[in-house]
């Protein structure tokens, strides 16, 4: 984002509507968003979702690159280029693509995460034309100078300080991250370690923006009040244009075998609520034993997914030994990915003792399995959420931009309520065994410090 950007990882979000409409089940081959699709001849993709239900329209380009593509030893770069992208072209000065939005009375703002650069605008559809045409402009126009990147360098330097550094759980975050992927780039934060981000230069940038950014590694999602026809027009018009580069694979370094699990232990004066988490190496859509994730997902809501979850129940509200707890899993990375576990222990109790707790749940998980009610509840909760994301403007074009620069389809997409049904306890049970090995996991905790620790 111009002012911070988001570090998140690709995951489904099914963002719900504030409007109360009927929860219908889906067809047995369910169509989720209904997208047109098209490819402009310069490899761009276009997906497109009509929703008339608000005069209003997402404009998104995402660009195939992220965090995980930089060069070795220069962290933030992607980051780095995602504030420059706001700072002008060859025909529009610094600042103007903004003050353009906000004078037509849009929202704007982008994002990096470890597979994914987004650029996003939120406007009337009359003036979808001028997004598509400020986008275009800076896709290929840059302009970098050292009087934009010197200012922009103290910004995130800033930015890093103020989210970064001046939260002990964003720093414990940080370490356990760099603990969890042995080899593999998602052991750095998106953002940038302070000392390589200190040394990226002009031509660092630049030659990461002429090496991503072209329209053959973009995909252009437009949804909201709009013609699908129409707007294929106009992006013929504006991204058609432009060229495409030849790329280079992302390829990234492969994670080794991990022999033996890890725990980070942080104190920090700061620390006025004491927190752990456990995360396991997990398989994502499109990398590792991909057969398992949509079972995952399922898993994830049976023992994770809000107060009637398994943990949940037994952590909070059984035993009382936790204020909160939960857990989750993020399916839509690139390469692969994590499932992971949290808890807040109440004042008094020892950490030790929630933890024992939760190792007694997973075990019984993997001894007993799920039962067919517990399936059958998260799968209608899993469902539902999707035909409510129906409603939302923005939500389809961030699902199928995350999707679609991670490695998946539009297909996979509009199957993915079908896929969710098919899962059976059988391939949860399965999946379980497979990701909840004590060898890939990753323990971190956050504790208050010691007096006269000065750690």
């Amino acid at each position: 984002m111009k002012t911070g950007s988001a570090v998140w990882r690709g995951m489904r979000i099914w963002v719900v509507s504030l409007a109360v409409v009927p929860v219908l089940a889906l067809p047995g081959q369910a169509q989720v968003f209904n997208p047109a699709t098209y490819e402009l001849d310069n490899g761009m993709q276009v997906v497109v979702v009509e929703n008339h239900r608000a005069p209003v329209v997402t404009h998104m380009v995402w660009y195939r690159a992220g965090a995980a593509d930089e060069p070795a030893g220069k962290s933030g770069i992607a980051h780095y280029l995602e504030h420059l992208m706001f700072k002008g072209t060859k025909t529009r000065a610094p600042g103007e693509f903004s003050q353009i939005v906000a004078n037509l009375g849009g929202r704007e703002n982008a994002f990096t995460s470890q597979d994914y650069t987004g650029y996003f605008q939120t406007i009337s559809p009359e003036n979808l034309e001028t997004m598509m045409e400020l986008e275009a402009d800076r896709m290929t126009g840059l302009v970098l100078t050292d009087e934009i990147i010197e200012p922009e360098r103290k910004v995130i330097l800033e930015e890093r300080r103020s989210r970064t550094e001046n939260s002990p759980r964003a720093l414990l975050s940080e370490q356990v991250g760099a603990a969890t992927f042995l080899n593999h780039p998602y052991r750095l934060p998106v953002i940038g370690w302070s000392h390589e981000i200190e040394t990226i230069s002009r031509a660092d940038l630049e030659a990461f923006y002429s090496t991503w950014y072209a329209p053959n590694n973009a995909v252009l999602v437009v949804s909201g009040d709009v013609d699908a026809d129409a707007v294929y027009q106009l992006a013929r018009k504006y991204y058609g244009p432009l060229a495409a580069r030849e790329l280079p694979d992302r390829i990234r370094p492969a994670e080794p075998p991990q022999r033996a699990p890890r725990q980070v232990v942080m104190k920090d004066a700061r620390v006025e609520q004491p927190s752990w988490s456990r995360r396991y190496l997990a398989p994502s859509y499109t990398a590792g034993a991909t057969e398992h994730a949509y079972a995952l997902e399922v898993l994830s809501e049976i023992i994770g997914g809000g107060t009637t979850a398994r943990i949940y129940n037994s952590i909070v509200v059984e035993s009382s030994l936790a204020a909160s707890a939960g857990a989750w899993y993020s399916p839509g990375s690139l390469d692969m990915t994590t499932f992971g576990f949290w808890f807040s222990p109440r004042p008094g109790v020892e950490i030790a003792d929630v933890e024992t707790a939760i190792d007694r749940e997973i075990d019984k998980l993997l001894a007993d399995g799920v039962t067919k009610d517990e399936l059958d509840r998260a799968q209608r909760r899993l469902i539902d959420g999707a035909i409510f994301a129906r409603d939302s403007v923005s939500g389809p074009a961030r699902v199928f931009g995350a999707s679609l620069a991670s490695g998946q389809t539009v297909e996979d997409v509009e199957a993915w309520p079908t896929r969710i049904q098919a899962v059976t306890i059988e391939q949860i049970n399965a999946a379980a065994r497979i990701v909840f090995r004590e060898n890939t996991s990753t323990t971190g905790i956050l504790l208050p410090a010691d007096k006269g620790d000065k750690s």
